[in-house]
């Protein structure tokens, strides 16, 4: 029998700060992980002699991992202690990134850095529901919106850091710089976090869910990782979509029978959950465009790859100072105000992008990305805000789950997804001699490809900005009927 055995709501906490910080250093960790190798891996090649077919799986093991185990681990936050799982995951990274650091091959690399994504899931998609739940109701907007700054943190100051880093010490010090600071992350975790036990006691944990939900998210993720790299018709990328859409489906199926099931499907019922759901899917496939600047950057305008390095630096860093500033104006104004007004900044910066040319100066360049970073950030805190706040008390750890899990399926989709437009629309100038040949297309067709990516992800604004002012029109109606 389920029993209820705790109240609803955050609860007390002597320092409620330091116990965030643990939480934000650890997601950094996990964040900066994701981004730090990429820079690292002609180093990895040669100094483990590999090839890159190989090599890749060192960053590919690591997502995979956290993608598959996000759900998972979300539904036993609702059904343990978040703090000792957290706690848990925490040890697991330290000790993964110490076994990464003093690999003696490629393989044994690989199989700690799956290691380590398992300890960054346990932690990471818990990480949301933590703070919902120690952080007064009053300023939950502003720690969300710290989150969402330090993930762009950990994004921006990767490949940066990673080349210092290599270029002082060598690539085993990519991993070992982990070790320091996941101890500095676990003190403050275990002194100041208080214990979260879970709401509800008696909860029997969704195997047959479970098996379904991680072979589906890995398929998918690993299918649009393929058609990202061999394009829309490889065979394998098409056989692993297909499993991942009929594993939706045996998923559906389990869930709606399961008397506890690891994901509740009624939570989609609700429009102020799932209308931001969509909208967070939508504005992270616009995210994913930043992969095909450094073409343009580099092939249409000649830059180095320094100064390209630099300037990418401008949308994570954007992001960075205005995810905290919204979180705070959330609180004090409402979550659906300040999110609209970050996708409509955000389609701003689309629009101004669509109309890059070949000739455009860096600096104009600077100028129109920035609205991306910022619309992104004020974006991300509010909408998470909401999200969690129509969570159930002993649903916030699934809900902290689904949050993650938007942005992941949003990037795994918009990696592919504007790949595709991008080849695509340089392959239709007639300039090069395939889809798989447009690096060497001439300056105009890349700027052309790049002006219609982003004209396409702002027809895709425009949706999350309708379901937008849907979401508001549904909670103000929902307000008044509460007063009457």
């Amino acid at each position: 029998m389920i029993q209820s055995t705790t109240p609803a709501g955050p609860q007390p906490v002597a320092r409620p700060a330091l116990a965030m910080i643990g939480v934000n250093l650890m997601v950094f960790m996990a964040t900066l992980d994701m981004s730090i190798v990429n820079v690292a891996l002609p180093t990895l090649t040669e100094s483990l002699d590999t090839d890159f077919a190989t090599i890749q799986w060192v960053i590919l093991s690591y997502v995979l991992v956290i993608a598959s185990l996000l759900l998972l681990i979300s539904r036993l936050g609702d059904m343990r202690d978040k703090k000792r799982i957290f706690s848990a995951g925490l040890v697991l990274f330290i000790l993964a990134s110490l076994c990464c650091g003093l690999s003696p091959s490629v393989y044994w690399l690989i199989g700690f850095r799956a290691l380590q994504g398992i300890g960054a899931a346990m932690s990471q998609s818990l990480g949301m529901a933590i703070v919902t739940q120690i952080a007064p109701p009053a300023s939950r907007g502003r720690a969300l919106g710290f989150i969402g700054g330090t993930v762009a943190m950990g994004l921006m100051i990767g490949p940066p850091l990673g080349g210092v880093i290599i270029g002082l010490a060598g690539w085993r010090a990519l991993f070992l710089l982990n070790v320091p600071l996941g101890i500095l992350a676990f003190v403050a975790v275990r002194r100041y976090m208080p214990s979260l036990p879970p709401v509800r006691q008696g909860e029997q944990f969704d195997v047959p869910g479970a098996i379904l939900a991680c072979l589906t998210l890995a398929c998918y993720c690993l299918g649009m990782t393929f058609m990202q790299r061999h394009g829309l018709t490889d065979p394998l990328a098409l056989g692993l979509l297909g499993i991942s859409a009929a594993g939706m489906a045996a998923f559906i199926v389990v869930e709606r029978q399961s008397a506890s099931p690891m994901l509740d499907l009624s939570l989609f019922s609700n429009p102020l959950v799932s209308l931001p759901l969509a909208m967070s899917v939508l504005v992270f496939i616009t995210g994913a465009s930043g992969f095909i600047m450094p073409f343009f950057l580099q092939s249409a305008q000649g830059h180095s790859v320094t100064q390209v390095g630099l300037m990418l630096m401008i949308l994570p860093a954007s992001m960075a100072i205005t995810a905290p500033l919204s979180g705070s104006l959330a609180d004090r104004y409402g979550t659906r105000v300040i999110s609209l007004v970050g996708l409509l900044v955000l389609l701003g910066g689309c629009l101004a992008l669509g109309t890059l040319t070949e000739h455009t100066p860096w600096w104009g360049y600077l100028l129109r990305s920035m609205p991306v970073g910022l619309g992104i950030g004020i974006f991300q805190a509010p909408n998470n805000s909401t999200i969690m706040g129509q969570m159930p008390p002993h649903r916030l750890g699934v809900g902290s789950g689904l949050a993650n899990y938007a942005r992941v399926f949003g990037q795994s989709t918009g990696l592919p997804l504007v790949g595709t437009i991008f080849s695509g629309l340089v392959a239709a100038s007639g300039t090069v001699a395939s889809h798989a040949d447009f690096t060497n297309a001439p300056p105009a067709a890349l700027a052309a490809g790049v002006a219609g990516v982003f004209h396409a992800l702002s027809g895709m604004l425009v949706l999350a900005i309708a379901l937008a002012a849907w979401a508001w029109k549904l909670e103000t109606a929902k307000a008044r009927k509460a007063r009457s």
